[in-house]
C-alpha cells in the first residue's frame, strides 16, 4: 500500500479537484496544513484526509514531516494544484503490490487554461512516489527536489498528472517577482557576484531558449508569453541580487 502526502495553505479551491482521485489510490492521505486560514482543513477531512497543522517551515520540511507521518512506508507526494488523470490512477493502483523503486510521473502544465507541451515546461518528469526510507525532501529558496540514495532505479509511469498553476497570465506575473526575489537570495546566499554583463545577457538568453530551444513558438500566444516573462523574471532577478549586495555594502 501508498500513503499520499500533500501540503496546504488555503487550498479549498484547489482541493476539491485534487482529492476525488487520491481516494482511489490509498486508504490513508495525510496533509500538512500550514495554518490556512479558509476551508482547507474542511473539504480535506470530508474527503477522509488525516490532517495535521503548524506553522510554515518551508516546503521541504513539511513534506518530510508529513511522509513521518504516514502509514505506510511508499509515499506518493502531490502539490494541492496537481490531478492525478484517469490512466494514472489505474497504473498505480496496478503497481501498488509490487512497489520496489521510485516513480516519476508525467508532469503537464495548464497555462490559463491551456495545456503547455513545450516552452521548457514539458516534458516535465517529477519523481513523488518513492520509499521514505530512501529519499528525503531538501532545499526551499525557490522549488524543494527530492533526494534519493544513489543505488535507487527511477521508473516512469504511464498516464499525465495534470498540474493547474497559472490560473491566468496575471497570476504568473504576481508569482514571478516571489520567485525572482526567492531566487536572487538563493544565488546571494551562494556567492554568487552581481555582474554587469550577466545582468545584460541572460534576460536575452533565456527568452531565446525558452522560444525556440525550447519551442516555445509551437505553444502560441501562450508560449510567447511564457518566454517573455521568463525573460523578465531572470532581469528582475539581476535587479534583486544587485539590490541585495548593495546593501551589504
Amino acid at each position: 500500500m501508498l500513503s499520499v502526502v500533500l501540503i496546504t495553505l488555503n487550498e479549498e479551491a484547489n482541493l476539491r479537484r485534487t482529492l476525488p482521485p487520491l481516494t482511489l489510490v490509498s486508504d490513508d492521505i495525510v496533509v500538512v496544513d500550514a495554518m490556512s486560514s479558509d476551508s482547507t482543513v474542511d473539504v480535506c477531512r470530508e474527503h477522509g484526509a488525516e490532517v495535521t497543522q503548524r506553522s510554515w517551515e518551508g516546503y521541504s520540511s513539511a513534506k518530510n514531516f508529513g511522509a513521518s507521518l504516514a502509514q505506510h512506508d511508499w509515499i506518493l507526494s502531490i502539490d494541492a494544484d496537481e490531478v492525478l488523470s484517469d490512466e494514472l490512477i489505474a497504473t498505480l493502483r496496478e503497481l501498488r503490490p509490487t512497489l520496489g523503486k521510485a516513480y516519476a510521473l508525467d508532469r503537464i502544465t495548464n497555462y490559463a487554461g491551456k495545456w503547455i507541451k513545450h516552452s521548457g515546461w514539458y516534458p516535465d518528469w517529477k519523481v513523488r512516489l518513492y520509499h521514505r526510507d530512501k529519499a528525503e525532501w531538501v532545499g526551499d529558496f525557490v522549488h524543494e527536489e527530492l533526494r534519493l540514495l544513489s543505488n535507487t532505479e527511477v521508473v516512469r509511469l504511464p498516464g499525465k498528472l495534470y498540474h493547474y498553476s497559472y490560473t491566468s497570465s496575471e497570476d504568473h506575473l504576481n508569482r514571478i517577482e516571489r520567485y525572482a526575489d526567492l531566487s536572487a537570495r538563493k544565488m546571494k546566499a551562494s556567492g554568487r557576484e552581481w555582474k554587469r554583463s550577466q545582468a545584460l545577457l541572460s534576460p536575452f538568453a533565456r527568452f531565446l531558449r525558452t522560444y525556440f530551444l525550447k519551442l516555445g513558438v509551437l505553444d502560441g500566444s501562450e508560449g510567447w508569453k511564457i518566454s517573455r516573462r521568463n525573460s523578465y523574471m531572470v532581469r528582475l532577478k539581476y535587479q534583486q541580487l544587485r539590490k541585495l549586495w548593495e546593501e551589504e555594502g
